[in-house]
């Protein structure tokens, strides 16, 4: 049993309240670490330490932070392998994503670098020729990263590098579903050479995470996780008129036009949906598909889906592994019988896994339901998990109208021959992110984030950074005449 404490400027600690809660891996059903749940005076303290840490952070010159950076990446790409072990131990994704995101963090960690000692100001002509205008890009100060349990380490580096970069000290809180990642990953932060204080961890449940955004020195919130807890941390942030990004969940349309290519569409339908258990914000599992390929694709589908390896999310084979939790769990299965009650198709799957191989962990079939309309629950609600809708339509007025007719906007997908087509619609799919001829695609350059209920700020790319800065306007005039001091100059 492996037991973890607070990071808390630079040093472990122990909470302060003395409570502590449970790991549980959801392939053996078995808890394999014990975790600090933080109170009120463990979040003083931790922000206390980001806090008196942030002077220095901030007046640390671009090219330095940015080596500080770069070696942590060095160090994140030297333990990989581990850190994936931890994190699909800790909620059972197979260990070929994990592996994969932990060096794309590392990628994040380079960009950003990158970054740091180019935060560029601008100068602004003004009518008055004796006004010399300039701004400057700063800090917020202290800022709070709240991560979801299904991808804490490439949740974090979505945030984290370009929060250090720009010269904020950092409070984070990852789920209490899956944290041990995050507190691994303070070892490889100290060991790149981060300061002690810059980045402080604090684990709990939602009490925890409560009193950090209300914190009076937190100066900025950045979240990952449902609509729900989002609305929360939205308004909380709001009676404080602190500023903060959200990245909320999906519920993306994937729509397959007659033209498009039966392999590649149902290669980009199943990676969409399938991996990562289904557990992803970006998830495709709306399966717009036009009448001329609908039977095609959706038998091609089933037939994939039934072939799908579940396993050990620690064994290389393993295509799709468990549910991140039990309480996850079991939303699933609630809304795999709630579409067979609303008479959505069963095509394959519909309930928990079970198998030898499969042991107690909390594994759910590839499930695909077809012939649904788009006012059904599983069209319209975000299941998070391996639930795929299949809605037929007939022409591309039609497609629009039903990928746009739900109440998220993060991610969409396009699959067509006819360029033409892709680029007439593409402005017209609301949603910050819209994949054409592939789906599932990240990049450290390319912006990431959502509207309507999907949230609003963005991450990655250079938009990414300028979340974490404010701008500030200097003004120096170097005339020698005397102004009316009644009257305003411009």
């Amino acid at each position: 049993m492996r037991k973890y404490g607070l990071f808390i400027g630079g040093e472990w600690t122990e909470t302060g309240r003395g409570a502590r809660f449970p790991a549980v891996n959801p392939f053996t059903a078995e808890p394999w670490a014990e975790l600090a749940e933080a109170g009120q005076g463990d979040v003083d303290a931790a922000v206390a330490a980001a806090v008196a840490a942030q002077p220095a952070w901030a007046a640390t010159n671009g090219a330095t932070r940015a080596a500080i950076l770069n070696r942590i990446a060095d160090v994140i790409v030297e333990n990989a392998q581990q850190m994936a072990v931890y994190e699909s131990t800790d909620n059972g994704k197979v260990i070929r994503e994990t592996g994969s995101q932990m060096l794309f963090a590392a990628r994040l960690f380079r960009f950003y670098a990158g970054y740091a000692d180019k935060l560029y100001g601008s100068t602004i002509p003004l009518d008055s020729p004796t006004i010399f205008d300039y701004t400057l890009r700063e800090p917020y100060g202290v800022v709070a990263l709240i991560t979801a349990w299904n991808s804490p380490i490439t949740l974090l580096c979505n945030k984290l590098p370009a929060a250090l970069a720009a010269g904020n000290t950092i409070v984070v809180k990852p789920s209490e579903h899956a944290s041990v990642s995050t507190l691994e990953f303070c070892k490889l932060l100290t060991e790149g050479g981060l300061p002690p204080g810059v980045v402080n961890v604090v684990t709990g449940a939602a009490e925890t995470g409560a009193a950090l955004v209300r914190h009076p020195d937190i100066a900025k919130v950045s979240f990952t996780g449902s609509p729900g807890v989002g609305r929360k941390i939205a308004s909380m942030a709001g009676e404080m008129l602190k500023p903060v990004t959200l990245e909320l969940g999906g519920k993306s349309p994937n729509i397959v036009f007659d033209d498009a290519d039966p392999e590649a569409a149902t290669i980009g339908a199943l990676a969409g949906i399938f991996g990562a258990t289904g557990q992803t914000c970006v998830a495709g599992s709306r399966l717009l598909v036009q009448r001329g390929l609908y039977n095609e694709i959706t038998e091609r589908l089933a037939t994939r889906a039934q072939a799908i390896r579940l396993g050990d999310p620690l064994d290389p084979a393993s295509e799709m592994g468990t549910v991140a939790n039990q309480p996850q769990f079991d939303r699933i299965i609630a809304s795999i019988e709630s579409a067979k009650s609303d008479g959505a198709r069963l095509v394959t799957g519909g309930g928990a896994a079970k198998g030898a191989h499969l042991g107690k962990g909390l594994f759910i079939e590839p499930t695909i339901f077809a012939d649904a309309r788009n006012d059904m629950a599983v069209a319209q609600t975000e299941i998070f998990g391996p639930v795929l809708t299949i809605l037929p339509f007939e022409e591309e007025e039609e497609a629009v109208r039903i990928a746009n007719d739900i109440p998220f906007g993060l991610a969409s997908g396009i699959w067509t021959r006819d360029i033409s087509r892709a680029m007439r619609l593409v402005p017209r799919m609301k949603s910050g992110v819209v994949w054409v001829n592939t789906y599932r695609m990240v990049a450290a350059q390319a912006p990431f984030g959502g509207t309507k209920e999907s949230g609003f700020g963005r991450e990655r790319g250079e938009a990414g950074i300028m979340e974490f800065t404010t701008t500030k306007n200097v003004m120096i005039d170097y005339s020698s005449e005397a102004r009316d001091p009644f009257a305003i100059k411009n």
